[in-house]
């Protein structure tokens, strides 16, 4: 996205490798299908960086998790733990599947899922947890797959938004039975729109290339044993991926420093909380710049974010909670769940640009903005 005025967008990606030269490639020979080599390189790719024997690119990152969900089988009667503060998709694939989510709240140390009340939500009917690393740092996972062996359950990993993070020196997507991926504009590595699932059971493995592709069969094209989905990505957007790919080193140098610039900038203005800070086991590596605005400060979220876009600054709020979303509450799911810290979050938190393409000038406006809208 390029912006054609003095409005800050909330991201704008950075394509400075070889994105042109890769699509210009797919479009004189012609291979612009899901058919093309550039979808097995960055499959390839991807799942070498991480650390993983496979990788099965997909549409998006939303029906990643739908599939991640479909080959682990799991379906009517199931449960499957997640945080109530993500993004809707992760529920969605859960429900879609006839299985129920069970969400716990999130850390105030790490606005991550709260590790320490998983066990509590585990029932004889919980198939898996879904690990939802969320902004900058990625969940505490040994605890997590501590609970996972002792009540014999699987990890889904989310790591759509911690695309080159690191949890105890292993890349984060490493460490579910299977873990998905985002490539939306505003990720680290971006396709447009696109998605991956990661994983070391080459059963799985199969599975999910079948799920993405209708269950076609070979030697019996049109004759269906199940019923799959076209879930398939693009050469196109692959050639996109694997050019965010050979930069990504840079480009997570790039986040970090303007993370730091941010929470240096910013460190002095009252009635605003920063992301949370380095952890023993990950550094933050600022997917986003998210803030939270004090009890103290007299408007909400949404009241920061008019005020910043009246001065040309975009802005996106935090995500709203899983227990009070209403197509859920309709469905008779989650009651009278009540969960403190993601309820504040939603109310409270939001993020400033902070996207790759910005400039320094872009970061010195946001900068001014933020502390005129908190310090008038």
């Amino acid at each position: 996205m390029t912006t054609t005025s003095n409005f800050i967008p909330v991201n704008e990606p950075l394509l400075d490798g070889n994105e042109l030269g890769y699509v210009s490639e797919c479009i004189k020979t012609g291979w612009i299908s899901s058919e093309g080599s550039f979808v097995d390189r960055f499959e390839k790719g991807l799942a070498e960086f991480i650390g993983r024997c496979h990788g099965i690119a997909v549409a998006n990152g939303t029906v990643a998790l739908d599939l991640a969900v479909a080959v682990l089988g799991i379906g009517p009667g199931d449960e499957v733990i997640l945080p109530t503060h993500t993004i809707i998709s992760c529920a969605a694939a859960i429900v879609r599947a006839g299985a129920k989510p069970v969400v716990v709240d999130s850390d105030p140390t790490t606005w991550n899922m709260s590790v320490a009340a998983i066990e509590s939500r585990i029932t004889s009917r919980t198939r898996a947890i879904m690990a939802v690393h969320i902004f900058s740092l990625p969940v505490d996972m040994d605890p997590v797959l501590d609970l996972a062996r002792k009540h014999n359950l699987y990890v889904i990993e989310d790591a759509s938004q911690m695309i080159g993070q690191s949890y105890k020196n292993r890349r984060c997507g490493s460490f579910g039975d299977v873990s998905t991926f985002s490539f939306y504009p505003n990720k680290h590595i971006t396709t447009g729109e696109g998605g991956m699932l990661l994983c070391n059971d080459g059963r799985l493995a199969e599975r999910a290339r079948s799920f993405r592709n209708l269950c076609f069969q070979p030697g019996r094209r049109f004759v269906h044993e199940e019923l799959g989905w076209n879930f398939r990505i693009s050469n196109l957007q692959a050639a996109l991926g694997l050019a965010q790919l050979e930069t990504l080193p840079s480009h997570l140098i790039l986040k970090r420093k303007n993370g730091e610039y941010f929470r240096s900038a910013l460190a002095d203005v009252p009635g605003l909380d920063l992301p949370p800070l380095d952890q023993p086991y990950a550094l933050n590596l600022y997917w986003v710049f998210g803030v939270m605005l004090q009890d103290e400060v007299p408007f909400d979220a949404n009241g920061a974010m008019s005020r910043l876009a009246e001065k040309g600054i975009g802005t996106r709020s935090f995500f709203w909670p899983m227990h009070e979303q209403p197509v859920f509450i309709k469905m008779g799911l989650f009651g009278n769940e009540h969960h403190p810290f993601a309820e504040r979050m939603a109310r409270r938190g939001f993020y400033i640009p902070s996207g790759l393409g910005m400039t320094e000038e872009q970061r010195t406006r946001v900068v001014e903005a933020v502390r005129a809208v908190l310090m008038p």
